[in-house]
């Protein structure tokens, strides 16, 4: 008996460690399982990044293939006349420059590669630009004894616009096209949106105007004591907000245009001490950051200015605006960016500017102007900057550029004529925020079918190397 219970024994304890040995076997196994897996994991998710990063930079590699067709007179020359003088037009009177028009028009009708046809937009904006300001210097504001632009509103801005289009104008050198195009989409639709919404607000105020000044002239043609008496509209009244022109130099103010060109000049030499430096040497770099302190200076006194109250925004009346800090630094954020999609896409700013202006209250006509007048000095600015990239064909530029000037004149005249009749300045937030849809459908679409045929042909479709451009 006692022999069997060690038998017994000696078998429980034989299972006992064949069961201890199995359980570590199978731990084993499935921790190998597990490594395996975690490995090929790795293997896959290394492999991904991997892929991405071979799509967005393979070194040697350029997507940019630059396309200048030959000018001679035809139908293209025609119809992109035609439509480069239509978004000049619009474009001018709603201070957004119009090269979200421009772009489509000279990548799909013209013939030019995407980013030729963003260097030939620039220099069609600063055409419509100039001339714009040349007819807005002469205009006083709608309702107060000030000139039309707002030139406190242009020294915050100004400086940050033209920096951002520095970056802006790098940055067209390194993207690729399609990697702006949903950014682009989202913030043009965004901001005519926003617009639009601001001109129905402003529509409806201008329709009470309307009907106050209708009222007060009807209870004023009424005879008193048998005696007419003359009706007198209203200061502020919608049938009254039409510009007076005066001579040219009762408006500049000076000072304050010397210290925009003050940061033009400074832009402008540290371009031109760039084309003699090696590229992304490091003394190129620290030229180029010089573009910082030249900008920030302008900004930072105005900023300084506002906060004290040493300095006000004129043109929004009587209504104070206590700036913050904060509020400032947001606002010259904006103004940077603006720049930097101008500088990319071959925007005027104005589309990002415009919508700004108004949510802070500015009237259109002045909102217009002032946008106007900044793109004036940012559009010539990286207008130089492409020609010293060789970006554009001279030819084709200066006949775009005589275009967009003939037309953005003939805008001014018929659009402040409208408004002069129909008493209503919201038309120029309609067409600001129209020129914006367009441009975002246009060149949105542009964008998305330059993409799609890129992928079926198995193209480049990465960054660009900077110092090598």
């Amino acid at each position: 008996m006692g022999g069997i219970q060690v038998n017994l024994r000696g078998l429980a304890m034989v299972a006992w460690i064949l069961s201890l040995v199995l359980v570590m076997s199978d731990v084993g196994i499935a921790e190998r399982l597990l490594k395996h897996r975690r490995n090929q994991e790795n293997e896959e998710t290394q492999g991904l990044f991997l892929r991405v990063a071979n799509f967005l930079w393979q070194d040697g590699k350029s997507a940019y293939e630059p396309v200048w067709p030959e000018m001679k007179f035809g139908w293209k020359i025609v119809v992109g006349s035609i439509v480069g003088f239509l978004g000049a037009a619009l474009g001018s009177v709603g201070g957004v420059g119009g090269g979200g028009i421009f772009v489509p028009m000279l990548s799909l009708i013209i013939g030019f590669d995407p980013k030729s046809s963003t260097a030939i937009s620039k220099c069609m904006i600063m055409g419509a630009a100039g001339s714009t300001v040349y007819y807005n210097l002469r205009l006083r504001h709608p309702t107060l004894e000030m000139p039309l632009i707002d030139y406190d509103l242009a020294l915050l801005f100004q400086p940050m616009l033209m920096l951002g289009i520095s970056i802006g104008v790098a940055l067209n050198v390194m993207f690729a096209d399609w990697m702006v195009t949903v950014l682009l989409i989202i913030l043009f639709i965004g901001t005519s949106t926003k617009a639009l919404f601001k001109g129905i607000d402003t529509w409806k105020k201008e329709t009470i105007l309307k009907k106050e000044a209708a009222k007060v002239e009807s209870e004023e043609s009424k005879p008193a004591d048998g005696a007419s008496q003359d009706y007198k509209p209203l200061p502020s009244g919608p049938g009254n907000q039409t510009e007076d022109e005066v001579p040219l130099l009762q408006n500049i103010y000076w000072k304050e245009l010397s210290s925009l060109v003050y940061v033009w000049i400074g832009f402008l030499i540290v371009q031109i001490i760039k084309e003699y430096l090696p590229t992304c040497s490091v003394m190129y770099w620290i030229v180029t950051s010089l573009q910082i302190p030249i900008a920030a200076s302008v900004t930072i006194f105005e900023a300084i200015c506002l906060c004290k109250g040493t300095r006000v925004i004129a043109s929004k009346g009587k209504e104070i605006t206590n700036w913050k800090m904060h509020q400032i630094l947001l606002y010259c954020s904006c103004g940077i960016i603006a720049g930097m999609v101008g500088g990319l896409l071959g925007l005027g700013g104005g589309f990002i500017l415009g919508p700004l202006f108004l949510e802070l209250g500015i009237p259109p006509q002045v909102a217009s102007a002032t946008s106007t007048f900044s793109m004036v000095f940012s559009s010539s600015m990286s207008v130089v900057q492409y020609y010293l990239l060789d970006r554009f064909p001279v030819p084709y530029a200066a006949y775009f550029v005589l275009v967009a000037t003939m037309a953005a004149i003939a805008g001014q005249h018929v659009v402040r004529r409208i408004i002069a009749v129909i008493g209503r300045a919201s038309i120029i937030i309609f067409i600001l925020a129209l020129t914006i849809f367009i441009s975002a459908i246009s060149l949105g679409g542009v964008g998305i079918a330059d993409m799609v045929k890129k992928l079926a042909n198995k193209e480049y479709m990465g960054f660009e190397n900077l110092c090598k451009a």
